[in-house]
């Protein structure tokens, strides 16, 4: 096995190094984009040598224009099999047919045309193959609530190659991120989520019931380091990297370790201890926002029970007052996107399914 280099710097180069000299020397007057965005975890930059095991190395999308997709497609195709080295930089770039679930295989040839990796369709069929929308319209309200967060950053990550075309980078720019009321409704509706489960932890211990207080601590974990991706503004990855990618959150690098003694605590007050540490800092990177009037950053009482919690419907309820846009104002429930009241995977994954939800924010939206 040759040494593992992330796959975005391998398909850039291959692209660069194969691909661009034969469309330029077969196809010179034509109009195209190349990138690498979408599915694979070498998109987020978390491939790794053990992601080339499967739908991994020298690959690449080729975006042709609607006039000459339709007419140029297979031809391209052809010639890129027909003329793509059998390796490069050490990879096949032979690939075996996609598998029920559209996973291929790297396998070594030496003859024959080349299986290559390169998929070649038009920006529209992309894009709305993965969010089930075409981008270049308005997009609406409820469009973006039920847009899965891991598909929204699989399209503005990854990288451009060329954009011959013009159009990747303008709707990456606009898929980029939730528009300013959006993100203050998603906040709210985070703080919300806290809201409702902070005084558990004390509770169920109170009990004895040490196990349901460490998963309604576990459960808290998950939603602060949501709530620290939305107040850096930034989409979160499903669960296989949604440590590795808050890790990379500014306040990442305090909240993980605190976070990680509230999941180790074998008793209520440690648990407690280092829950009102994570409290106190999204509390205070909050204030930094200024999107509100500054805020208690310390725990207090559970209104007349002896739980620390941080009141997170107090910060919800004066987020909300700064939304102006009517349309958002307009949702009344608090349930936030599809990712905030869903966990899912087959919702997640299946866009028809998930649009089918927008009933979650009342009709005509």
């Amino acid at each position: 096995m040759p040494k593992f280099i992330p796959g975005l710097k391998l398909s850039r180069l291959f692209y660069q190094k194969e691909v661009r000299p034969i469309l330029d020397r077969d196809f010179p007057k034509l109009r195209h984009s190349a990138a690498l965005i979408g599915w694979g975890s070498e998109v987020l930059a978390f491939d790794t040598g053990r992601s080339r095991d499967h739908h991994w190395g020298p690959r690449a999308l080729l975006f042709l224009s609607d006039e000459d997709y339709p007419k140029l497609e297979d031809n391209i195709n052809q010639t890129l099999s027909n003329n793509l080295p059998y390796e490069f930089m050490g990879y096949s770039t032979n690939y075996s047919r996609p598998d029920a679930v559209g996973i291929r295989l790297a396998i070594k040839t030496t003859s024959g045309p080349v299986n290559h990796m390169i998929n070649i369709c038009t920006v529209k069929s992309f894009f709305e193959a993965r969010l089930g929308f075409d981008p270049s319209k308005k997009i609406a309200v409820n469009d973006w609530l039920t847009f899965p967060q891991q598909r929204l950053l699989e399209l503005i990550s990854g990288d451009v190659y060329h954009d011959g075309l013009g159009e990747l980078k303008k709707i990456r720019a606009k898929l980029k991120f939730y528009p300013k009321d959006l993100w203050l409704y998603l906040l709210a509706a985070q703080w919300t989520r806290i809201s409702q489960e902070e005084g558990f932890v004390g509770r169920a211990s109170e009990v004895g019931d040490e196990l349901g207080s460490q998963i309604v601590a576990s459960r808290l974990v998950r939603e602060i380091m949501k709530l620290g991706f939305l107040m850096e503004r930034q989409y979160a990855p499903y669960s296989k990297w949604f440590g590795s990618a808050f890790s990379k959150l500014r306040i990442g690098a305090d909240l993980t370790p605190i976070l990680r003694q509230v999941l180790l605590a074998k008793t209520l007050k440690a648990r407690e201890k280092k829950l009102v540490q994570a409290y106190s800092l999204v509390a205070k990177q909050h204030n930094a926002l200024k999107i509100t009037r500054p805020l208690p950053t310390k725990a207090t009482n559970y209104y007349n029970r002896p739980y620390l919690v941080i009141h997170g419907d107090n910060f919800a309820n004066e987020i909300k007052k700064s939304i102006k846009d009517p349309e958002v104002r307009r949702i009344k429930t608090n349930v936030g996107s599809i990712d905030q009241f869903t966990d899912s995977t087959e919702v997640i994954e299946n866009l028809a399914l998930g649009r089918s939800l927008r009933m979650a924010y009342g009709r005509g939206r």
